[in-house]
């Protein structure tokens, strides 16, 4: 039977989940805007049977899994009550806007025993687990460096603005954790190596925007009220891991040109490789006699990758594929199983200390423990 799921909220995100859903089989049964009428509309657009007028009719429901992709300040809020009414859910990162709130959620989630993943959906390229699966094999050597970026441009105009701009709604940070967190998480995760401790700075780049919200990836606004800027535009992080080596990232949402650029290189002993998100076909491999690129799907390839293939080589699969895929892995653990590498609110609350420490870190000029 396939799982009925439920959707809470109605923007840009709420529609790459309702595509992902749909992709893995699920029956899209109803969705929660943010009012009645904003339910009712986004049903009708969509093409969802039922927009409910609120929570307590989404609960009465009965959904199998819950999707929340509303503004960070309310994910725990959503989370909470779901776990508590024994839903499965999809939160979208951050978990919670603060640490003490991430901790509620993972709480309350260990209390019900419900599935409960968050889209760190970069681990769902079939090439990053093929450098995962030869990083395990022991083809790199001993990890001696992890560095790479995460850079776009949606906010490079001075009237360009967005709800993540006010801490209220975004939490203290918005670079760092809106896609400094996907970068930590990849890095880890690939790598296999645990960051402990941070070196941090930030940076804004313009001390006002347009009050209220501009569309994402590209809108501007002019003429409107200003407001002081509090959250950051840039982040360069330097990290000491577990084993002792160096890690280091720069963050950006002002680098002009750059449309969703995360760039990952894992150098070793032995072997260096790269992932970079916008070019996912194929990844670079160096060793000390020569590089070659690795496409994807030709040649032996790591069963992980194998898994996540979803078409033939040539045919270019990107972030639609992958998040399908990690839909997929989590309605696949609702149902019992226990896919490799699914990301759950276990590494959501980690990813919120992280973000934490970075600007702790930038505060106080001094290392911050993770």
């Amino acid at each position: 039977m396939p799982l009925r799921v439920a959707i809470i909220g109605s923007g840009m995100i709420a529609a790459a989940h309702l595509r992902a859903a749909r992709d893995a089989g699920a029956t899209v049964a109803g969705i929660l805007g943010s009012s009645a009428e904003r339910s009712a509309q986004a049903a009708d657009e969509w093409g969802i049977a039922t927009g409910y007028p609120g929570l307590e009719a989404l609960l009465a429901d009965r959904p199998d899994v819950v999707h929340i992709c509303t503004p960070n300040w309310t994910h725990a809020d959503y989370a909470e009550a779901l776990a508590a009414a024994g839903v499965h859910l999809v939160v979208e990162k951050p978990v919670a806007a603060t640490v003490p709130d991430a901790e509620r959620v993972v709480a309350a989630v260990e209390r019900a025993g419900v599935v409960a993943a968050v889209p760190y959906v970069y681990r769902y390229h079939p090439l990053v687990r093929e450098i995962r699966a030869r990083r395990l094999a022991g083809e790199f050597g001993d990890i001696a460096l992890v560095h790479g970026s995460y850079l776009q441009d949606w906010v490079l105009s001075p009237d360009a603005s967005t709800w993540r701009i006010d801490p209220s709604l975004g939490g203290a940070s918005r670079a760092f954790a809106d896609i400094g967190s996907h970068w930590c998480d990849l890095a880890e995760f690939v790598s296999g190596e645990t960051l402990t401790n941070v070196m941090a700075t930030t940076t804004i780049t313009y001390p006002t925007r347009p009050a209220g919200s501009t569309p994402s990836f590209g809108g501007t606004s002019a003429g409107v009220d200003r407001v002081p800027v509090q959250t950051e535009d840039i982040a360069v992080a330097t990290f000491r891991t577990a084993r002792g080596i160096s890690a280091n990232t720069v963050i950006s949402q002002v680098s002009a040109g750059r449309k969703n650029r995360l760039w990952l290189e894992i150098d070793g002993t032995l072997r260096s490789a790269v992932f970079d998100q916008e070019r996912p076909e194929s990844v670079w491999l160096g060793t000390q006699d020569g590089a070659m690129e690795l496409r994807r799907g030709e040649g032996s390839v790591a069963p992980d990758q194998a898994r996540l293939n979803r078409t033939p080589p040539g045919h270019p699969q990107g972030w639609t594929d992958a998040f399908a895929a990690f839909v997929a892995d989590t309605y696949d653990a609702v149902r019992g199983a226990q896919p490799e590498g699914l990301p759950t609110v276990v590494d959501g609350l980690r990813s919120v200390r992280i973000v934490d420490a970075v600007l702790e870190s930038a505060r106080s000029g001094e290392w911050r423990i993770l």
